[in-house]
Protein backbone atom coordinates (compact mmCIF):
# COMPACT_ATOMS: atom_id res chain seq x y z
CA UNK A 1 0.00 0.00 0.00
CA UNK A 2 0.89 3.30 -0.74
CA UNK A 3 0.90 7.04 0.90
CA UNK A 4 1.26 10.68 -0.01
CA UNK A 5 2.50 13.41 1.75
CA UNK A 6 1.56 17.02 1.14
CA UNK A 7 3.79 19.94 2.98
CA UNK A 8 1.36 22.66 3.10
CA UNK A 9 4.24 25.72 3.51
CA UNK A 10 2.49 28.24 5.61
CA UNK A 11 2.59 29.33 9.68
CA UNK A 12 0.89 32.19 11.07
CA UNK A 13 4.10 32.88 13.20
CA UNK A 14 7.30 31.48 13.24
CA UNK A 15 8.38 29.03 16.31
CA UNK A 16 11.67 29.44 17.59
CA UNK A 17 12.94 26.32 17.62
CA UNK A 18 11.38 25.26 13.92
CA UNK A 19 13.69 24.18 10.88
CA UNK A 20 10.81 23.30 8.69
CA UNK A 21 10.19 25.42 5.57
CA UNK A 22 7.78 27.49 5.63
CA UNK A 23 6.03 30.82 4.66
CA UNK A 24 4.04 33.53 7.41
CA UNK A 25 2.89 35.44 4.06
CA UNK A 26 -0.01 34.03 2.32
CA UNK A 27 -0.10 35.70 -0.87
CA UNK A 28 0.37 33.47 -2.77
CA UNK A 29 -1.71 30.67 -1.54
CA UNK A 30 -4.12 30.10 -4.40
CA UNK A 31 -0.98 30.15 -6.88
CA UNK A 32 0.55 27.00 -4.74
CA UNK A 33 -2.55 25.20 -4.62
CA UNK A 34 -3.00 25.26 -8.14
CA UNK A 35 0.62 23.83 -8.34
CA UNK A 36 0.33 21.37 -6.16
CA UNK A 37 -2.30 20.17 -8.13
CA UNK A 38 -0.25 20.47 -10.93
CA UNK A 39 2.31 18.19 -8.83
CA UNK A 40 -0.34 15.24 -7.91
CA UNK A 41 -0.96 15.02 -11.89
CA UNK A 42 2.44 15.10 -12.81
CA UNK A 43 3.56 12.41 -10.07
CA UNK A 44 0.19 9.88 -10.09
CA UNK A 45 2.58 6.70 -12.06
CA UNK A 46 4.83 7.74 -9.26
CA UNK A 47 4.42 4.04 -7.20
CA UNK A 48 5.05 2.29 -10.73
CA UNK A 49 1.84 2.28 -12.36
CA UNK A 50 2.10 -0.33 -15.06
CA UNK A 51 -0.53 1.63 -17.54
CA UNK A 52 -1.63 5.30 -17.98
CA UNK A 53 -4.99 4.40 -16.69
CA UNK A 54 -4.19 2.26 -13.65
CA UNK A 55 -4.66 4.09 -10.39
CA UNK A 56 -2.55 3.76 -7.31
CA UNK A 57 -4.82 2.97 -4.07
CA UNK A 58 -3.62 5.06 -1.30
CA UNK A 59 -3.32 3.65 2.30
CA UNK A 60 -2.62 6.86 3.61
CA UNK A 61 -2.74 11.03 2.89
CA UNK A 62 -1.52 13.22 5.67
CA UNK A 63 -1.08 17.10 5.66
CA UNK A 64 2.25 18.18 7.00
CA UNK A 65 3.27 21.76 7.43
CA UNK A 66 3.78 24.52 7.92
CA UNK A 67 0.00 24.50 9.02
CA UNK A 68 -2.17 23.04 6.89
CA UNK A 69 -5.33 24.05 9.32
CA UNK A 70 -4.48 27.61 7.07
CA UNK A 71 -6.61 25.48 4.33
CA UNK A 72 -9.93 25.96 4.38
CA UNK A 73 -12.58 23.73 3.82
CA UNK A 74 -13.28 23.98 0.06
CA UNK A 75 -9.41 24.27 -0.57
CA UNK A 76 -9.14 20.87 0.84
CA UNK A 77 -12.25 19.63 -0.92
CA UNK A 78 -10.58 20.88 -4.24
CA UNK A 79 -7.24 18.54 -3.42
CA UNK A 80 -9.12 15.64 -2.82
CA UNK A 81 -11.13 15.94 -6.25
CA UNK A 82 -7.72 16.38 -7.66
CA UNK A 83 -6.18 13.16 -5.92
CA UNK A 84 -9.29 11.31 -6.74
CA UNK A 85 -8.74 12.12 -10.63
CA UNK A 86 -5.64 10.17 -10.10
CA UNK A 87 -5.43 8.17 -6.92
CA UNK A 88 -7.85 5.11 -5.43
CA UNK A 89 -8.90 6.51 -1.89
CA UNK A 90 -10.13 3.45 0.08
CA UNK A 91 -13.42 4.25 3.08
CA UNK A 92 -10.52 2.76 5.38
CA UNK A 93 -7.57 4.87 4.48
CA UNK A 94 -6.04 7.24 7.21
CA UNK A 95 -6.40 10.77 6.24
CA UNK A 96 -3.89 13.16 8.48
CA UNK A 97 -4.64 17.03 9.24
CA UNK A 98 -1.61 18.91 11.48
CA UNK A 99 -3.59 21.05 13.31
CA UNK A 100 -3.06 24.55 15.43
CA UNK A 101 -5.33 24.47 18.64
CA UNK A 102 -5.93 27.87 17.65
CA UNK A 103 -7.27 26.97 14.32
CA UNK A 104 -9.69 24.39 16.07
CA UNK A 105 -12.74 26.60 16.49
CA UNK A 106 -15.97 24.61 16.56
CA UNK A 107 -16.82 26.02 13.26
CA UNK A 108 -13.53 25.16 11.79
CA UNK A 109 -13.72 21.55 12.95
CA UNK A 110 -17.56 21.78 11.60
CA UNK A 111 -15.93 22.06 8.52
CA UNK A 112 -13.34 19.92 8.72
CA UNK A 113 -15.75 17.11 9.65
CA UNK A 114 -17.04 17.74 6.19
CA UNK A 115 -14.31 16.71 4.46
CA UNK A 116 -12.64 13.34 4.11
CA UNK A 117 -9.60 14.06 7.05
CA UNK A 118 -10.39 11.09 9.42
CA UNK A 119 -7.36 11.72 11.82
CA UNK A 120 -6.07 15.12 13.47
CA UNK A 121 -2.40 15.59 15.04
CA UNK A 122 -2.55 18.83 16.93
CA UNK A 123 0.40 20.54 17.85
CA UNK A 124 -0.19 21.29 21.44
CA UNK A 125 3.70 21.18 22.72
CA UNK A 126 2.78 22.14 26.05
CA UNK A 127 -0.39 22.71 28.35
CA UNK A 128 1.63 25.54 30.19
CA UNK A 129 1.15 29.65 29.09
CA UNK A 130 4.98 29.68 29.96
CA UNK A 131 6.44 26.96 27.44
CA UNK A 132 3.83 27.96 25.11
CA UNK A 133 5.16 31.74 24.94
CA UNK A 134 8.77 30.16 25.23
CA UNK A 135 8.77 28.41 22.31
CA UNK A 136 6.87 31.41 20.57
CA UNK A 137 3.29 29.37 19.94
CA UNK A 138 0.72 31.33 19.20
CA UNK A 139 -2.29 29.33 20.90
CA UNK A 140 -2.75 29.37 25.08
CA UNK A 141 -3.22 26.40 26.92
CA UNK A 142 -6.36 27.00 27.23
CA UNK A 143 -6.90 27.41 23.89
CA UNK A 144 -4.92 23.81 23.62
CA UNK A 145 -7.65 21.93 25.88
CA UNK A 146 -10.47 23.25 24.38
CA UNK A 147 -9.25 22.06 21.10
CA UNK A 148 -9.46 18.34 21.24
CA UNK A 149 -12.15 18.52 23.73
CA UNK A 150 -14.16 20.36 20.74
CA UNK A 151 -12.40 17.95 18.05
CA UNK A 152 -14.20 15.45 20.20
CA UNK A 153 -17.46 16.72 20.29
CA UNK A 154 -17.82 17.03 16.24
CA UNK A 155 -16.83 12.97 16.49
CA UNK A 156 -12.89 13.00 15.68
CA UNK A 157 -11.61 10.00 17.60
CA UNK A 158 -8.08 9.08 16.04
CA UNK A 159 -6.84 12.46 17.59
CA UNK A 160 -3.20 12.25 18.13
CA UNK A 161 -1.36 15.56 19.82
CA UNK A 162 1.74 16.71 20.10
CA UNK A 163 4.11 17.78 23.23
CA UNK A 164 8.03 18.67 23.79
CA UNK A 165 10.25 17.96 26.78
CA UNK A 166 13.43 19.50 27.44
CA UNK A 167 12.75 23.59 27.27
CA UNK A 168 14.33 25.68 29.34
CA UNK A 169 11.15 26.44 31.34
CA UNK A 170 10.00 23.02 31.40
CA UNK A 171 10.79 21.58 34.93
CA UNK A 172 10.15 17.86 35.42
CA UNK A 173 6.70 18.41 37.80
CA UNK A 174 4.82 20.25 34.48
CA UNK A 175 6.77 17.98 32.48
CA UNK A 176 4.24 15.44 34.26
CA UNK A 177 1.19 17.40 34.69
CA UNK A 178 1.44 18.26 30.74
CA UNK A 179 1.39 13.89 30.36
CA UNK A 180 -1.83 13.68 33.07
CA UNK A 181 -3.46 16.03 30.97
CA UNK A 182 -2.60 14.63 27.77
CA UNK A 183 -4.50 10.95 29.51
CA UNK A 184 -6.92 13.24 31.05
CA UNK A 185 -8.84 14.26 27.56
CA UNK A 186 -8.24 10.48 26.43
CA UNK A 187 -6.56 11.09 23.07
CA UNK A 188 -5.40 7.86 21.50
CA UNK A 189 -1.97 9.25 20.31
CA UNK A 190 0.69 11.16 22.17
CA UNK A 191 4.25 12.07 19.70
CA UNK A 192 6.54 13.31 22.33
CA UNK A 193 9.76 15.34 21.04
CA UNK A 194 12.96 16.23 22.75
CA UNK A 195 13.42 20.49 22.03
CA UNK A 196 16.25 20.36 19.63
CA UNK A 197 18.43 23.43 19.01
CA UNK A 198 18.57 23.58 15.12
CA UNK A 199 21.16 25.59 13.68
CA UNK A 200 20.15 29.40 12.29
CA UNK A 201 16.73 29.12 13.97
CA UNK A 202 15.52 31.88 16.25
CA UNK A 203 16.29 29.37 19.60
CA UNK A 204 19.87 28.61 18.10
CA UNK A 205 20.44 32.69 17.59
CA UNK A 206 19.20 33.62 20.65
CA UNK A 207 21.54 30.74 22.52
CA UNK A 208 24.63 31.87 20.57
CA UNK A 209 23.97 35.26 22.06
CA UNK A 210 23.45 34.46 25.86
CA UNK A 211 19.87 35.67 25.74
CA UNK A 212 18.75 31.88 26.42
CA UNK A 213 20.27 29.26 28.75
CA UNK A 214 21.72 26.14 26.60
CA UNK A 215 19.17 23.00 26.53
CA UNK A 216 20.82 20.21 29.00
CA UNK A 217 20.94 16.83 27.74
CA UNK A 218 20.51 15.38 31.28
CA UNK A 219 17.08 17.05 31.14
CA UNK A 220 15.91 15.82 28.37
CA UNK A 221 16.94 12.17 29.37
CA UNK A 222 14.98 12.53 32.70
CA UNK A 223 12.30 13.89 31.48
CA UNK A 224 12.49 10.96 28.70
CA UNK A 225 12.55 8.34 31.18
CA UNK A 226 9.55 9.84 32.87
CA UNK A 227 7.53 9.96 30.33
CA UNK A 228 8.10 6.06 29.01
CA UNK A 229 7.46 5.18 32.80
CA UNK A 230 3.99 6.79 32.53
CA UNK A 231 2.98 5.48 29.43
CA UNK A 232 4.08 2.48 30.60
CA UNK A 233 1.16 3.20 33.37
CA UNK A 234 -1.18 3.52 31.18
CA UNK A 235 -0.88 1.18 29.08
CA UNK A 236 0.51 2.79 25.60
CA UNK A 237 2.45 1.23 23.69
CA UNK A 238 5.88 2.64 22.86
CA UNK A 239 5.79 1.92 19.21
CA UNK A 240 8.39 4.46 18.10
CA UNK A 241 10.63 6.36 20.12
CA UNK A 242 8.85 9.44 19.84
CA UNK A 243 5.20 7.93 19.69
CA UNK A 244 2.71 6.27 21.67
CA UNK A 245 -0.98 5.13 21.74
CA UNK A 246 -3.22 3.12 23.07
CA UNK A 247 -3.65 -0.21 20.84
CA UNK A 248 -4.73 0.34 17.11
CA UNK A 249 -4.03 3.44 17.10
CA UNK A 250 -0.77 3.68 15.68
CA UNK A 251 -0.48 5.69 12.77
CA UNK A 252 -0.22 3.98 9.84
CA UNK A 253 1.66 6.47 7.71
CA UNK A 254 4.38 7.42 9.70
CA UNK A 255 4.61 3.59 10.52
CA UNK A 256 5.31 2.74 6.89
CA UNK A 257 8.22 5.07 7.02
CA UNK A 258 9.83 3.51 9.68
CA UNK A 259 8.68 0.31 7.94
CA UNK A 260 10.87 1.44 4.52
CA UNK A 261 7.33 1.47 2.64
CA UNK A 262 7.78 3.58 -0.40
CA UNK A 263 5.82 7.06 -0.25
CA UNK A 264 5.34 10.47 -2.42
CA UNK A 265 5.78 13.80 -1.26
CA UNK A 266 4.50 16.57 -2.64
CA UNK A 267 4.70 20.07 -2.10
CA UNK A 268 8.20 22.44 -1.64
CA UNK A 269 10.69 20.66 0.72
CA UNK A 270 9.04 17.02 0.68
CA UNK A 271 10.52 13.65 0.56
CA UNK A 272 9.39 10.81 -1.88
CA UNK A 273 10.84 7.13 -1.70
CA UNK A 274 10.47 4.34 -3.45
CA UNK A 275 12.95 1.66 -2.21
CA UNK A 276 16.04 2.71 -4.55
CA UNK A 277 16.06 6.18 -4.80
CA UNK A 278 15.33 9.59 -2.48
CA UNK A 279 13.97 12.52 -4.32
CA UNK A 280 13.11 15.66 -2.72
CA UNK A 281 11.50 19.02 -3.83
CA UNK A 282 13.37 22.06 -3.86
CA UNK A 283 12.41 24.58 -0.57
CA UNK A 284 11.12 27.84 -1.97
CA UNK A 285 8.01 28.84 -2.75
CA UNK A 286 8.52 30.43 -5.76
CA UNK A 287 10.71 28.06 -7.30
CA UNK A 288 8.11 25.44 -6.39
CA UNK A 289 5.33 27.75 -7.60
CA UNK A 290 6.94 29.02 -11.06
CA UNK A 291 8.08 25.91 -11.88
CA UNK A 292 4.93 23.94 -11.77
CA UNK A 293 3.42 26.23 -14.49
CA UNK A 294 5.86 25.19 -16.57
CA UNK A 295 4.99 21.76 -15.73
CA UNK A 296 8.06 20.93 -13.97
CA UNK A 297 8.88 19.53 -10.67
CA UNK A 298 12.29 21.04 -9.00
CA UNK A 299 13.63 18.03 -7.21
CA UNK A 300 16.64 16.55 -6.73
CA UNK A 301 17.30 12.99 -6.58
CA UNK A 302 19.86 10.29 -4.93
CA UNK A 303 20.48 6.80 -5.93
CA UNK A 304 20.82 4.89 -2.82
CA UNK A 305 23.59 2.30 -2.59
CA UNK A 306 23.44 -0.71 -1.25
CA UNK A 307 25.29 0.54 2.23
CA UNK A 308 22.49 3.60 2.22
CA UNK A 309 19.24 1.20 1.68
CA UNK A 310 20.93 -0.83 4.96
CA UNK A 311 21.84 1.68 7.02
CA UNK A 312 18.23 3.27 6.43
CA UNK A 313 16.88 -0.36 7.55
CA UNK A 314 19.11 -0.31 10.52
CA UNK A 315 17.77 3.38 11.40
CA UNK A 316 14.25 2.88 10.66
CA UNK A 317 13.62 -0.24 11.92
CA UNK A 318 15.88 -0.37 15.41
CA UNK A 319 13.32 2.92 16.82
CA UNK A 320 10.20 1.01 16.25
CA UNK A 321 8.81 -1.93 18.89
CA UNK A 322 8.96 -4.19 15.63
CA UNK A 323 12.51 -4.12 16.01
CA UNK A 324 15.30 -5.31 13.43
CA UNK A 325 14.86 -8.69 11.66
CA UNK A 326 18.35 -9.82 10.85
CA UNK A 327 16.69 -12.38 8.38
CA UNK A 328 15.78 -9.50 6.63
CA UNK A 329 19.33 -8.24 6.51
CA UNK A 330 21.14 -11.48 5.74
CA UNK A 331 18.38 -11.93 2.58
CA UNK A 332 18.39 -8.78 1.58
CA UNK A 333 22.21 -7.43 2.57
CA UNK A 334 24.21 -10.71 2.78
CA UNK A 335 26.56 -12.40 5.48
CA UNK A 336 29.05 -9.54 5.60
CA UNK A 337 25.97 -7.00 7.28
CA UNK A 338 25.21 -9.93 8.85
CA UNK A 339 28.73 -10.31 10.38
CA UNK A 340 29.62 -6.90 11.11
CA UNK A 341 25.69 -5.97 13.16
CA UNK A 342 25.88 -8.82 15.32
CA UNK A 343 29.66 -8.17 16.02
CA UNK A 344 28.28 -4.63 17.13
CA UNK A 345 25.27 -5.37 18.60
CA UNK A 346 27.15 -7.57 21.09
CA UNK A 347 28.38 -5.37 23.52
CA UNK A 348 25.00 -3.19 23.74
CA UNK A 349 23.45 -6.71 24.21
CA UNK A 350 25.87 -7.18 27.64
CA UNK A 351 25.01 -3.61 28.58
CA UNK A 352 20.99 -4.10 28.47
CA UNK A 353 20.93 -1.97 26.09
CA UNK A 354 19.11 -4.52 23.48
CA UNK A 355 18.15 -7.48 23.83
CA UNK A 356 18.30 -10.15 21.31
CA UNK A 357 15.03 -12.45 20.80
CA UNK A 358 15.37 -15.01 18.23
CA UNK A 359 16.23 -13.15 15.07
CA UNK A 360 14.97 -9.68 15.81
CA UNK A 361 17.36 -6.89 17.72
CA UNK A 362 15.04 -4.30 20.33
CA UNK A 363 15.91 -1.61 22.23
CA UNK A 364 15.57 -2.19 25.74
CA UNK A 365 14.32 1.29 28.06
CA UNK A 366 17.84 2.07 28.76
CA UNK A 367 18.87 1.96 25.04
CA UNK A 368 16.16 4.17 23.63
CA UNK A 369 17.77 6.65 25.79
CA UNK A 370 21.23 5.97 23.18
CA UNK A 371 19.22 5.22 20.39
CA UNK A 372 20.83 7.36 18.26
CA UNK A 373 24.42 6.52 19.26
CA UNK A 374 23.31 2.47 18.57
CA UNK A 375 22.31 2.59 15.13
CA UNK A 376 25.02 4.52 14.33
CA UNK A 377 27.61 2.03 15.83
CA UNK A 378 25.28 -0.69 13.83
CA UNK A 379 25.50 1.05 10.29
CA UNK A 380 27.59 -0.17 7.57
Amino acid sequence: MSGIYIHIPYCRQACNYCDFHFSTSLKKKREFIDALKKEIELQKNYFGNSSETEKTQLETIYFGGGTPSLLSKEELLELFSEFSRHFLIDKNSEITLEANPDDLTKEKLKELAQTPVNRLSIGIQSFSDEDLKFMNRIHTAAQATASVKNAQHEGFTNISIDLIYGTQTLTDKQWKKNIAQAFELDVPHISCYSLTVEPRTALDIYIRKGKIKKVKPEQSAKQFEILMNEMKKKKFVHYEISNFCKEGFYSKHNSNYWRGETYLGLGPSAHSYNGASRQWNKSSNAVYINSLKRNNIPYQIEILSHEQKYNEYVMTSLRTRWGTDLNYIEQNFGMKFIAHINKEAKKYVSEKMLTKESHFLFLTQKGKLFADKIAGDLFS
